[in-house]
């Protein structure tokens, strides 16, 4: 089942959120020209995708049973809600946040979002690795909030070196699905 529905979220990304050109057409956040385009929202914010990526990211997590997962506000949140739906669906619940980009300035001043208390072992995660650079903020605040973060998961590696970057604060990191993947499918299509 789950190679089946990591067959099916590849090919849902690719008519989706992901495009590629020839020459680099796409400018990324850095500023940089890129061949590849990815944006996670459209997929995971489909009721085919939120359900694949649901199931795919408490895959990838459970076995470490952590108390929360969620990452840098408004990419890893319609994952971290889906994560924590299939987590209850599974009898292994496990609580959504979100990290704030900036801290409010009225009531609790706070990055996070969600009930989780500090100590809680959480897993990091986002919708797109590059540079590894709003994955490895979120693990910043994430631990100023005094949350332990056991592992980061990002659903698109763009396979540019986010993944190393990242790993230089967290050693355990994963991708579920890589740029290479997501080329091999759209060669198969053509």
């Amino acid at each position: 089942m789950h190679q089946e529905m990591h067959r099916e979220l590849i090919a849902l990304l690719c008519q989706k959120s992901f495009k590629y050109t020839a020459e680099p057409t796409f400018k990324l956040v850095s500023g940089r020209m890129s061949h590849y385009y990815v944006n996670c929202k459209p997929t995971v914010l489909s009721p085919r995708g939120m359900y694949l990526v649901g199931h795919l990211m408490f895959e990838a997590i459970a076995d470490l049973r952590p108390q929360g997962v969620g990452g840098l506000t408004f990419g890893a949140d319609p994952i971290a809600m889906a994560t924590a739906f299939a987590s209850e669906l599974k009898g292994q619940p496990i609580s959504a946040f979100s990290i704030r980009k900036a801290k409010k300035d009225h009531g609790i001043a706070r990055w996070i979002e969600g009930d989780l208390p500090a100590g809680s072992r959480v897993v990091v995660i986002d919708d797109v690795a590059t540079t590894g650079g709003s994955t490895i903020q979120a693990i910043e605040r994430a631990r100023e909030e005094g949350l332990i973060v056991e592992r980061a998961v990002v659903l698109v590696d763009r396979q540019e070196g986010g993944l190393e970057n990242i790993r230089q604060h967290v050693p355990d990191v994963r991708a579920i699905v890589t740029r290479e993947a997501l080329m091999h499918h759209l060669q198969l299509k053509t």
